[in-house]
């Protein structure tokens, strides 16, 4: 008994470790949600958030008349702590949990109130000095708190995000000018096309993925429109008049980013569309980072019965029973953090859909899922780029040897002899084995100087007039 203290709420006393900030709605979450496994405390944007909810609440009811001026100091300085970084490890419930969010929402209330209790001079659960419910929840709701809290970690996440897909580019492009003077065969449907460089591929690479910059950001803007002062479902019953508009003035303040409140607080509290949207434009990020690990492990397959046009960094032994034998397995592991992308937003969408009448309850599921994309997906990028891109090399003589002899060079020689010539020529190489290049010599229908004027493989990588 002496390493707890009790604690009572609706259901009656709990025990509640003596030391916790946390306090008895938390712990029966605990208790009632062991689903994941992964904890509030593993998504320190979250509680951030949460943190700068509380505070620009406060900061509002205190501005409104509300709460005295000691306790609200003290409620912005415990805020202040959380978004240091501190007591991160007292949020231990479950990321997915029944309630719409309310046992998260309660964390953050008792946790706030046991350090400011502290602050006082006061034990932890004294909480006639400083309640979770009538000081930290003041003019609140789990349902307004707790998707604001949200959109700020998402805020956060998102800048991260970006940042990590910016620096993958920058090696995509890097890579794009080392191997400017590689040339190769381009190929579709897995076909020999016509050539290009190895500098035109990759710098590919880093404009597909250049354009989901500005989807990130776009997308993520929708989070700044947020429903404080909403309460329960909207029309604001126990908030003072005008504390929505200052709320939302004081978390921009807070926040840094330009929050704003949602016209429609009623519209607002259930729409979950912001989510939806977002988590569209990460699937789509992951769409093409799929595609293009694919390509490394095609370009890289070999070495002796594959392209190996490209070496990729070899990180660890292949095989435990085939020697010698060095996988793909950054690519690899990059292509499954994109297939759980793909599963998260699945997730996101029924979630979202699942929303009843004035409440999405299932906000929980759907915040995790969108929070785990962001993390796997900011992992991948930097795998990606620190243990694949910046030590991939080229094989240039293969590349080049693949040129020479490929039927795709036939392409280059429809304007000068017509589509019929061209494929007759293609043909018979394919089935002879013997050179384009011989073949139109051997048939004189072009000289030698005018075929290794248009066969030249530079020649071939940019539009030209005939």
């Amino acid at each position: 008994m002496e390493n707890f203290r009790n604690e009572s709420d609706l259901l009656g006393t709990l025990q509640v470790p003596a030391n916790a900030y946390y306090g008895v709605q938390t712990q029966r979450a605990i208790e009632n949600f062991k689903i994941s496994g992964q904890y509030l405390s593993s998504y320190p944007h979250f509680i951030r958030g949460l943190a700068m909810v509380k505070k620009a609440a406060a900061k509002t009811n205190y501005e409104l008349g509300l709460l005295e001026e000691s306790l609200y100091q003290k409620i912005a300085q415990s805020c202040d702590e959380l978004m240091e970084g501190k007591f991160h490890k007292e949020f231990p419930i479950d990321m997915i949990q029944g309630g719409a969010g309310t046992s998260v929402n309660m964390n953050a209330n008792e946790v706030i109130a046991n350090i400011v209790l502290e602050k006082l001079g006061k034990e932890k659960g004294d909480y006639q000095f400083c309640s979770p419910n009538d000081h930290i929840n003041l003019s609140q709701s789990t349902n307004d708190a707790y998707p604001t809290a949200i959109k700020m970690a998402l805020l956060q996440m998102n800048k991260e995000l970006v940042e990590k897909l910016k620096k993958t580019i920058a090696a995509f492009r890097h890579k794009g000018v080392e191997f400017n003077d590689v040339i190769k065969m381009g190929r579709t449907q897995l076909q020999d096309a016509v050539p290009m460089t190895m500098g035109q591929e990759f710098e590919a690479y880093a404009a597909t993925l250049e354009e989901d910059i500005s989807k990130l950001n776009n997308n993520a803007h929708l989070f700044v429109e947020i429903n404080m002062g909403a309460t329960a479902i909207g029309t604001g019953i126990n908030a003072p008049v005008g504390y929505a508009k200052l709320c939302a003035k004081n978390l921009a303040q807070i926040s840094g980013y330009p929050v704003v409140s949602a016209p429609n607080l009623v519209e607002a509290t259930p729409d979950t569309g912001s989510y939806v949207i977002y988590s569209s434009a990460m699937k789509r990020l992951a769409v093409k980072l799929s595609k293009i690990c694919n390509d490394l492990r095609l370009l890289s397959s070999g070495p002796r019965a594959g392209f190996f046009e490209i070496n990729l960094p070899p990180m660890q032994p292949g095989s435990s029973i085939m020697p010698g034998k060095v996988n793909p397995v950054i690519p690899e592991v990059v292509n499954q953090v994109c297939y759980k992308v793909f599963g998260n937003d699945l997730t996101v969408t029924f979630a979202a859909e699942a929303g009843q009448l004035q409440l999405n309850v299932m906000e929980p599921v759907l915040s995790h899922a969108i929070m785990e994309s962001m993390n796997f997906l900011g992992n991948a990028l930097d795998t990606l780029r620190e243990k694949c891109i910046v030590g991939i090399t080229a094989n240039k003589e293969i590349c080049l040897n693949m040129v020479k002899h490929s039927i795709g060079i036939v392409t280059a020689l429809n304007p000068y002899i017509g589509y019929k010539n061209s494929t007759e020529i293609a043909k018979e190489a394919l089935a002879t084995g013997n050179s384009v290049y011989n073949l139109v010599l051997e048939k004189g229908i072009l000289s030698q100087e005018k075929l290794d004027e248009i066969l030249d493989p530079k020649n071939m990588l940019k539009p030209h007039q005939f």
